[in-house]
């Protein structure tokens, strides 16, 4: 027999319905009306373009932004200068908003639909000056909500440096900086918008450094021992070891230092490499191989080899709770719609693409909601999600098409494309937390979920071991 709620309690869920409805309308017109202070934002730590760890005038920034909206401010967290936590509120439930705003090498850019270098030393091909802006921006909407319907809790700002490579969070979380954090929430640019549960594969990387002997090349090569050797025999036996491990495997590397001049042999020589899998334990495995590969170069070629540990992240664990609360809210937020100027920008970086057709509808519209994902990239947003429920999501702040890490995507990300993007984000993750303030069962389902999804036995462990943050990965 169905059970019906009585009629005053029907018209009184509605009611709530509606004025929660009304409160999030109010979240949506108040990032709009303050759009433009945050592009101006997102466009000056565009143009700082910061490397991993070197971020100063972009997390001050960030900072100064959060402290005049009242936010407690906690410098230089995790022993990173350029890392900080943003707080308001007390008590339960704590949650968290992270943010980065670290830059690419070599990838500077104009703000225009064709190759042109802005001269400097890095640019912002992961869009991580939107990625920062949004979030403390759906952080400060917070806030205000919270203090102008008396809300109890806390929301937090997290400021994480050196996602590219440098695994600022890892340092934070083997720190402790999230242990009482209940949910952590987060987004990514992107050529679309989706918020289906993520994925992303493990990664551990390191410099590998050579040491050798100089001796004049063509006068006593016979007095000299190639560090630069070393560097390429170590090379060629990890990709002869490509065949022999898991097909999902990636190996990357890029030779950082290989002397100086040719009739000089070169004393000291760098090689930098990852390697990912979408299981930590394999990723430790390859790793391993890896390092016996540079034991064997060395001996080889009559060097000594040491290796420094750069980055270390595990996979992402999706938490679905979560996750489908910020999908129901992306699909409420909506997608973005490009005006005339636009559309020619758009059609133009397309070409570039070796596209024929431009398909807007991906930036206009929402991605169908999925439960699993394939992983193609890592984040160290992966050691967070191994300790608090996490979910995360992509807004189009590219042309459609356009991939991570390209010259196209730092142009878009300085343009009015980005920012629109750029404030899709952050209205979804404003109101995600709103939920989340509250509804507390949703809050504890997400944390009885992260326990089931990592096994009751698991201890975490961070990748890098116990070394020092990298500060100097990118100088």
């Amino acid at each position: 027999m169905r059970k019906f709620l009585p009629l005053g309690s029907l018209f009184l869920l509605c009611i709530m319905g509606i004025h929660a409805q009304k409160q999030k309308n109010a979240v949506i017109k108040d990032l709009e009306s303050k759009s433009e202070n945050y592009i101006e934002i997102a466009h000056n730590i565009w143009n700082y373009a910061e490397m991993g760890y070197l971020e100063e005038k972009s997390s001050a920034l960030l900072q100064e932004t959060l402290a005049d909206a009242g936010f407690k401010i906690d410098k230089g967290i995790a022993g990173i200068p350029t890392a900080f936590m943003a707080e308001y509120g007390s008590g339960y439930p704590v949650i968290a908003i992270l943010g980065e705003y670290d830059a690419l090498p070599g990838l500077s850019q104009e703000a225009v639909p064709e190759k042109k270098s802005a001269g400097k030393a890095a640019g912002h091909a992961c869009g991580h000056h939107l990625f920062g802006t949004a979030s403390t921006a759906a952080a400060i909407s917070v806030k205000d909500w919270m203090t102008a319907n008396n809300i109890k809790g806390t929301i937090r700002f997290y400021g994480c440096p050196a996602e590219e490579g440098g695994s600022g969070k890892v340092y934070m979380v083997r720190e402790g900086v999230f242990d009482d954090v209940d949910v952590a929430l987060h987004w990514h640019p992107s050529s679309a918008n989706a918020a289906s549960a993520g994925a992303a594969l493990a990664n551990k990387s390191a410099k590998f450094r050579f040491y050798g002997v100089s001796a004049h090349a063509a006068a006593a090569p016979q007095m000299g021992r190639s560090a630069l050797d070393g560097v390429e025999a170590m090379n060629v036996m990890v990709n002869m070891m490509r065949e022999h491990i898991p097909q999902e495997a990636r190996i990357h590397y890029v030779i950082t230092n290989g002397g100086k001049a040719p009739n000089v042999v070169p004393d000291f020589a760098e090689v930098y490499y990852y390697a990912r899998h979408n299981s930590r334990d394999v990723v430790i495995d390859v790793f391993d191989r890896i390092v016996k590969a540079a034991e064997g170069a060395a001996l080889g070629t009559g060097t000594t080899m040491d290796y420094e540990m750069i980055g270390g992240t595990h996979e992402l664990l999706p938490n679905l709770t979560v996750q489908k609360v910020m999908y129901d809210n992306l699909v409420k937020v909506g997608g973005v719609s490009y005006n005339e100027e636009e559309k020619v920008f758009a059609e133009k970086i397309s070409k570039t693409l070796g596209k024929k057709n431009l398909d807007l509808k991906t930036a206009e519209v929402v991605q169908p909601y999925k439960e699993t994902a394939r992983a193609f990239g890592s984040t160290d947003v992966g050691d967070v999600s191994f300790t608090v429920p996490t979910a995360g999501m992509g807004a189009a702040t590219w042309v459609p098409g356009t991939p991570a890490h390209s010259w196209q995507a730092v142009a878009a990300g300085g343009m009015s494309i980005g920012h629109k993007g750029m404030m899709v984000a952050a209205k979804t993750l404003a109101l995600t937390a709103i939920d989340l303030f509250e509804s507390p069962k949703t809050v504890e389902a997400a944390k009885k979920e992260l326990e089931e999804r990592r096994g009751k036995d698991f201890k975490y462990i961070p990748m890098l071991g116990d070394r020092p943050p990298a500060l100097d990965y990118r100088k």
